[in-house]
Formats: structure tokens, sequence, C-alpha cells
């Protein structure tokens, strides 16, 4: 499976609301941390879904942003 980063969030605990958001809606999603690991939970984090589901992925950020 291929997987596509929809969005970069600032934090740990951003980038966690999130993936709750999109497992919420059935969404497969993986976070990967950006940056030097002695930065911890303020380090940007990646989120990433199945290429599938980009798209759907893309809205429920952009509601969730807007």
């Amino acid at each position: 499976m291929m997987w596509k980063v929809v969005y970069i969030a600032p934090n740990r605990p951003i980038a966690e609301m999130l993936k709750e958001l999109l497992e919420g809606d059935g969404i497969l999603t993986m976070l990967r941390s950006l940056g030097a690991p002695h930065l911890g939970d303020s380090a940007s984090v990646e989120i990433l879904v199945p290429e599938s589901e980009v798209d759907e992925a893309n809205e429920i950020i952009a509601a969730s942003f807007g």
C-alpha cells in the first residue's frame, strides 16, 4: 500500500487530534515525526493516509480547519 502525506501538523498533539478525526471516519492514518527526536511533542509530524484515501482525508482536514 502506498502512503501519502496529506498534512504536516506543527506538533504531536495536533497530529494526534487529526489522526483521531480521520480514523473516526474510517481512514487508516499513520503519523511520522519530522526533525530532531529531542524536540519531542513540539516537532512537526507528517500525517499519512493510503493513496486511495487522500481526497477524503483532505476534505476532512480542510473542514476541521475551515
